[in-house]
Order: structure tokens, then C-alpha cells, then sequence
């Protein structure tokens, strides 16, 4: 059997949830059956030299190819050209784990992972740019013409099912992977230079995500203010507290500056910037309370990334946030800003639950392994 996978998203060398749940799975499923051959399509004109300990495996080939992208994208939308198995020279199965445009001979079959729908239920959070490239993807063609697809969540396959009419049949739903604490936990900095090296304060809410509209983060500015108002309460801890968002750039974040600069409290919050992967466990584990109150996720990886941590985490009840985090985390409204602030007092006013807090959330995360996600990934490749 010769299976080949797409890990054109890696050419970037950046890691958002695709290329985490690309790379994760990659590491823990490429060794799971030595008698399958693995082909790893890895294309772009200019991408990064990839160093990673599954590539020296026997039974795994990089086939590298510097087609420039948008000549490919352009080939295969309009052409449905080069076949993506005959550039690999013969394969059995090709597993596209993003809706990278691509395309097969009849002979060979395909799977792929769907993340989420987001681009099409809220465009509005989305660039012109992203929107543009969400639309040449064709991901509703290519939903349908695949013969099988990978779910993150079962919110992922209801929309799916829903939006684009696909066969529940042809769906399985692999949640992804959460990593150890002890792969987590660790960092070769100290606690004291993390915290000089991101100038963190001595009690903070962290967000941890990429910035852009439907991460709501602008929601959590104004819950902060308002969370704050009650500083002169004897019985709120918001006079000690700052807000600590961290993450990088990603689109349309104009509004999430402009309402810090114009906030009351604007002195109380930090921008961290990109963080390292290596340092993230301390971000989450120093921190008194983990906020992430997304309009919609396919999966939602920092909530069990806090938990994982012993952190308390609120997040919403919108879309795969229930599945993800269970009865481990406070859940809210992400459009009611009251129900927000008064979550994040309570938790943060209430030593008893913040402790069953962290205590759900450590037996939460043990539901979610890369070895099960690569386990089930393979296994549903090769039925």
C-alpha cells in the first residue's frame, strides 16, 4: 500500500491549528505500520527546509516540487491538471489534511480533513484576500468529490452535512490531539525570563490565539473593562489583574487595537505578540484564568492547551467549544458581554471552583491523544 499525503501547508514554517494538526499527526502515525509507503507531496517555489525526525523513516519519501502555487492552484481549478498521484509516481490513497486544491486519477482514492466551515457561516471575519482564496479552494467541489472526509468535530460534520449536502455516510468524525503535559510543561527558560521576555505581570487572563475577529476578542477587551469597573469592591479581584493577549497578527485586527487604545484600562492590557511553542506552558500555567470566547471553531485547541496546563478556562458554547471542553470549562454567551465579565469574576472570586475547574480539565484532556487521532486517521485511509 502507497499512501500520499499533501503537506503543502507546511511551507511556510508558520503553526496554526492546521499545520499543528498536520505536523502531530504526522509524527505519531507515519510509524504506526512500517509495511505502508509514504509519499509526502511537499510543494511551493519558495518554502522552508523541513526538519522533522518522521522524514528519516524508511518507509517515508519527500517528493519535493517547486511549482509556484498559484500556477498550480490555477492548473488544477480550472483544468483539474496534474493529477497529484502521477507526480508522485503511483499511489494507492492520497490524504489531503487541508483543502488544498488537488487532484487524482480515477484509480486512486482520496481523503480529506475538513477543520471548519468559519468561511462560509461568517465570512464577515474574514479578509477580501482570505475570502478570495477560500472561494478558489472550491472546498463545497471538493467536499463532494473526495471519497471520504475527516470531521474535526462533530460540529464540523453537521455543518458539512447542513451546508454543502454531503453524505453523512462518507464522514467520520477524529478529533484531533491534545500533547502531554510533560511535552507541554517544559521550557528551557526559566519561569523569571519567560515571564521578563513577554513582559508578564504578576497576575493576568491570558488569551492565547491568533488575533482576528472571530477569536471575539474585542468582546473580551470590553468584558475586561468591565470586569475592572469593579475594582473598588471588596469582594472583586479585578484591581491586581491585567489582560495578557498573546498571538500573532493574523487578518483584520485593526478594531482590537483601536478599542485598546481607546479603552479605559488600556494600561492594563498587554500584547504579547508570537509566542514561542517552547514557552506557551508557562504563558498558560502563570496564568490565574484562560478566556477564549470564539464566535466558532472546528475543534479549539487552546482551551485544552490551558487545561492541559492547570489553568481554568471560559470559553463559549458555540459551535465544537461544548465537545472539546466538556463539563471542564465555564461556557458563555460569546455575544453577551455581561454573562463574560461576571464568569470571569466568579472564577476568579471562587477558590472551590477554580480547583474542580482545573481538576475536570486534566481528566478532559486525557480524551483527546495524537496517538488516537493517527490511530483512527490511518485506519479510515486504509478502509
Amino acid at each position: 500500500m502507497i499512501v500520499g499525503i499533501d503537506i503543502r501547508m507546511l511551507a511556510r514554517g508558520t503553526r496554526t491549528g492546521v499545520e499543528e494538526y498536520t505536523t502531530n499527526f504526522l509524527a505519531n502515525m507515519l510509524s504506526l505500520n512500517k509495511n505502508i509507503e509514504y509519499k509526502l507531496f511537499y510543494n511551493g517555489y519558495k518554502k522552508i527546509e523541513l526538519d522533522c525526525d518522521w522524514l528519516k523513516f524508511p518507509n517515508v519519501e519527500l517528493k519535493q516540487y517547486r511549482i509556484p502555487n498559484r500556477f498550480l492552484d490555477t492548473s488544477l481549478y480550472f483544468f483539474n491538471y496534474p493529477k497529484i498521484d502521477k507526480l508522485l509516481k503511483e499511489v494507492d490513497v492520497f490524504f489531503s489534511p487541508h483543502i488544498f486544491l488537488s487532484s487524482v486519477s480515477k484509480k486512486c482514492k482520496s481523503v480529506m480533513t475538513f477543520h471548519d466551515l468559519s468561511f462560509e457561516k461568517y465570512p464577515e471575519f474574514y479578509s477580501a484576500s482570505k475570502n478570495y482564496w477560500h472561494f478558489s479552494m472550491n472546498p463545497k467541489k471538493q467536499a463532494r468529490k473526495t471519497d471520504k472526509i475527516i470531521a474535526v468535530s462533530e460540529s464540523t460534520k453537521n455543518d458539512l452535512v447542513g451546508l454543502y449536502n454531503i453524505n453523512p455516510g462518507k464522514i467520520k468524525v477524529i478529533y484531533s490531539g491534545i500533547n502531554s503535559v510533560s511535552s507541554i510543561q517544559y521550557s528551557v527558560f526559566s519561569i523569571s525570563k519567560i515571564k521578563k521576555k513577554y513582559n508578564l505581570p504578576e497576575k493576568y487572563i491570558l488569551y492565547l490565539g491568533t488575533l482576528e475577529p472571530r477569536k471575539n476578542i474585542v468582546g473580551l477587551i470590553k468584558a475586561f473593562e468591565m470586569f475592572k469597573r469593579r475594582r473598588h469592591s471588596r469582594m472583586s479581584p479585578a484591581e491586581n489583574y491585567k489582560l495578557v493577549i498573546a498571538g500573532s497578527k493574523g487578518w483584520l485586527y485593526g478594531d482590537i487595537f483601536k478599542t485598546v487604545k481607546n479603552s479605559p484600562v488600556k494600561n492594563d492590557i498587554i500584547f504579547t505578540g508570537f509566542i514561542d511553542d517552547e514557552d506557551k506552558s508557562i504563558l498558560y500555567s502563570q496564568a490565574e484564568l484562560f478566556v477564549y470566547p470564539s464566535f466558532y471553531e472546528g475543534f479549539g485547541f487552546p482551551p485544552l492547551e490551558a487545561m492541559v496546563c492547570g489553568t481554568p478556562v471560559i470559553t463559549s458554547n458555540f459551535s465544537s467549544l461544548p465537545e472539546a471542553v466538556g463539563d471542564a470549562a465555564i461556557m458563555i454567551n460569546p455575544y453577551n458581554l455581561d454573562e463574560l465579565y461576571r464568569a470571569m469574576e466568579t472564577v476568579l472570586n471562587d477558590d472551590k471552583l477554580k480547583d474542580t475547574l482545573i481538576k475536570r480539565g486534566f481528566e478532559q484532556t486525557k480524551k483527546f491523544s495524537w496517538q488516537k487521532c493517527a490511530r483512527e486517521t490511518l485506519d479510515f485511509i486504509l478502509e
